[in-house]
């Protein structure tokens, strides 16, 4: 199923609106008026060698200041109209982006780190919404400007301005070629960059492995391979930037020599003449940016098209159809099953031989059995690609299961809305995100009502109660970039907070003590159970600390069979 038209419109790559036209209108009148005070130029400066009386100048010289006022003055003014147009529609699309991007999250996402998505999807769309500024603008300003020259000179020499409106075919063309090197070039530009970051980042990471296999030398011809299909790319698209940086000043030239072949000083007067030979010029150097402006367009629409490819796919999870039912909300009417909800209002949430798959291809998650009540606590262990991670997505709602049954208060959790099966579950990955903010608004994001006794609470629960008295502005202290730096023991902890003040039910916890040394683990371990002990929790771990803590160890690398999970 595609994606809503609403969802595909914040990748649209032009689409001009009353500001970006009003902004071209404006920038092709600052155009004109530098092509303007350059033939005018010409006309003054050649007018003046013959010594006239000065008052024949005067109309001249006023013309000049005026062209020169006026084309940093309609600049700013277009500067300012696009721009803020183009500010504000960037921070609307964003957010109608981010919005589309939230359900695919994270099953739709493929291999990349997040920072990977987030990276691409924020360039991507600064290409999109700058080409508002960086195509429309630039093309209504050019034709204008453009036109209005050819029409001009053609009303002092007509096949002069023959001359200019060739020099203007000329340009169109050379923007033609541009789009089409950058356009083409664009794609295998872009792939030989990641196949480099790729195989770089293997080779760094990998290289005792590498070196203990005798694997070194197929590494590095890997990389060179590598290195020499970027470069390959490279010089294609150099290849093409070269053709359009010669044929620009070439016809510029042609337009010129042109000119003043065609102009007889004898008849139209020597400053006249000066005048309409200075117009080609003027015109090249006027529209030559919009060669960039065509590369801008060929890169907006690579970013708009993976933009598009990344938004319009089926999320892996979707809202029931239908309102909910009454069987829902009174589970014991549901396939005959009752599960009474534990007491303080905390749900059962029950695993029966579920699979999942991520693609849809591959089964990620073999036949699980799983059973969640508030005081349990699992620890979920195995080998990489038995299914952590899957099962994990499952129980946060973020994968349906592909077999088995996924029930909470023995109501199958595909007939409740995503809202209501994600109420009660909070999730710590691996890496919990500090954003560039006070502590206190990073631990709000979790329950933004939260007042400081609340804020304080949770940390020390987390084991951070002594690293707040520490800092110097308390709850105020600035946290990241141009702030307090966290280490990785305090941002597992700082998500472990989170998750503690927004008083769900249910914690998932994906390796939060992935980066950690032996007893930072051990101890943040105890804050999580300590922290947790009136909630359910399950964690996913490679690591054998603190297993003797938990009430259950769940191994995905034994057989189905073999890893019955017992209440």
């Amino acid at each position: 199923m595609s994606a809503p038209a609403a969802l595909r419109n914040p990748v649209t790559v032009v689409r001009p609106t009353r500001a970006t036209v009003l902004g071209g209108l404006l920038g092709g009148a600052a155009t004109t008026s530098g092509i303007a005070l350059t033939a005018t130029s010409g006309w003054l400066v050649v007018r003046a060698s013959e010594r006239p009386v000065i008052l024949t100048l005067l109309a001249a010289i006023v013309a000049v200041r005026a062209f020169g006022m006026a084309r940093p003055y309609f600049r700013y003014l277009e500067r300012l109209v696009s721009h803020d147009a183009a500010l504000a529609e960037l921070a609307d699309r964003r957010v109608a982006v981010f919005s589309a991007l939230v359900p695919l999250t994270p099953a739709r996402l493929g291999r990349r780190s997040r920072s990977a998505v987030l990276t691409g999807v924020v360039e991507d769309l600064t290409d999109v919404v700058e080409a508002q500024v960086r195509v429309t603008v630039p093309l209504v300003s050019g034709a204008l400007a453009g036109l209005g020259a050819a029409a001009l000179t053609a009303w002092f020499a007509p096949t002069l301005g023959l001359v200019v409106a060739a020099l203007l075919v000329v340009l169109a063309l050379g923007c033609v070629v541009a789009w089409h090197a950058e356009s083409t070039s664009r794609d295998a530009l872009l792939a030989a960059r990641a196949e480099v970051a790729r195989v770089g980042d293997l080779v760094a990471r990998q290289a005792g492995e590498l070196k203990a296999i005798g694997a070194e030398r197929d590494a590095l011809r890997a990389l060179g391979a590598a290195h020499a299909t970027w470069r390959a790319a490279v010089a294609r698209q150099s290849r093409g930037r070269a053709l359009v940086a010669a044929l620009l000043p070439l016809g510029t030239a042609a337009a010129t020599v042109a000119a003043a072949l065609l102009v007889d000083p004898a008849t139209v007067g020597a400053p006249v003449a000066a005048l309409l030979v200075l117009v080609p010029v003027a015109v090249g150097e006027a529209l030559a940016p919009l060669v960039d402006t065509m590369r801008a367009l060929a890169r907006a629409q690579g970013s708009s098209a993976r933009l598009t490819a990344l938004l319009d796919q089926e999320p892996a999870v979707h809202d029931p159809a239908g309102p909910t039912t009454s069987s829902a909300q009174h589970p014991e009417h549901v396939d005959g099953c009752s599960e009474p909800r534990a007491t303080g209002g905390a749900p059962v949430v029950r695993l029966e031989a579920v699979t999942a798959s991520w693609t849809g291809e591959r089964t990620a998650l073999a036949p699980t059995d799983l059973a969640l009540r508030p005081d349990r606590h699992v620890a979920v262990v195995g080998p990489n690609g038995s299914g952590k991670s899957t099962l994990l997505a499952v129980l946060a709602r973020a994968l349906d299961v592909t077999g088995g049954r996924h029930t909470r208060d023995g109501v199958d959790v595909r007939g409740l809305p995503l809202a209501t099966a994600r109420a009660d579950i909070a999730v710590v990955d691996d890496e919990p995100h500090v954003f560039a903010g006070s502590l206190a608004a990073n631990l709000r994001l979790a329950r933004p009502d939260a007042d400081d006794d609340a804020l304080r609470h949770a940390l020390a629960l987390a084991g951070l109660g002594p690293w707040l008295t520490e800092l110097p502005d308390g709850l105020d202290t600035r946290l990241g970039t141009g702030g307090r730096g966290v280490s990785g023991g305090e941002r597992t902890r700082l998500g472990i907070a989170r998750a503690v003040l927004a008083e769900r039910a249910v914690v998932l916890l994906d390796e939060p003590t992935a980066h950690l040394d032996d007893a930072t683990a051990t101890a943040v371990l105890d804050d999580v159970l300590g922290a947790t002990r009136e909630r359910a929790v399950v964690l996913v771990s490679h690591r054998p600390e603190a297993l003797n803590r938990f009430d259950h160890v769940l191994d995905l690398g034994a057989h189905p069979s073999s890893r019955p999970d017992q209440e």
